[in-house]
């Protein structure tokens, strides 16, 4: 018995981005983004294109501001239009793209990953500089900027992913 749940606790680990979730050791801070390296003109279009979606409303699965967007399709959504990118899946297979980025090393237009459903990897948002991302929330919310810092995005925050040079 505690060989198979050794075995099933190895796996779970290997689920999603392949490897265990990178949190940052200790609490995010406001000082952690006070020195943030400069963003390129891509990125900063990310960022732009990103925020025209705010307040669009959310709808599972939605790729189309139109009739609604979920936390991926807002960010393949703009990706797309803003950087000619054709992303696509979930948040998890997001995950998976582009190269890890160190908190302190955050550009707008970066990916950052948190876990909110209990599974790695499980919701996603664009970092739009000095501590605040872009991003879809849930059925009972819109577009909307929210900080890393805050509590709640702080104690789920996994990793951030780069997909820009």
């Amino acid at each position: 018995m505690k060989r198979n749940l050794l075995i099933a606790f190895l796996l779970a680990g290997l689920v999603g981005c392949g490897s265990a979730p990178h949190a940052p050791q200790g609490r995010i801070t406001a000082d952690m983004f006070q020195n943030e390296p400069e963003s390129s003109p891509a990125a900063r279009e990310i960022a732009m294109y990103a925020l025209m979606l705010l307040k669009t409303g959310y709808r599972f699965g939605g790729k189309n501001p139109d009739a609604g967007l979920d936390c991926s399709g807002m960010v393949t959504y703009v990706y797309r239009q803003a950087a000619g990118m054709p992303l696509s899946g979930n948040a998890a297979s997001l995950a998976r793209e582009g190269r890890e980025a160190a908190i302190s090393q955050l550009r707008a237009g970066d990916l950052v990953f948190f876990n909110t459903l209990g599974q790695p990897f499980s919701h996603v948002g664009i970092y739009l500089g000095k501590g605040e991302f872009i991003h879809a929330p849930n059925s009972r919310g819109k577009v909307r900027v929210d900080k890393l810092t805050s509590r709640y995005w702080a104690d789920r925050f996994e990793m951030a992913r780069t997909l820009l040079n």
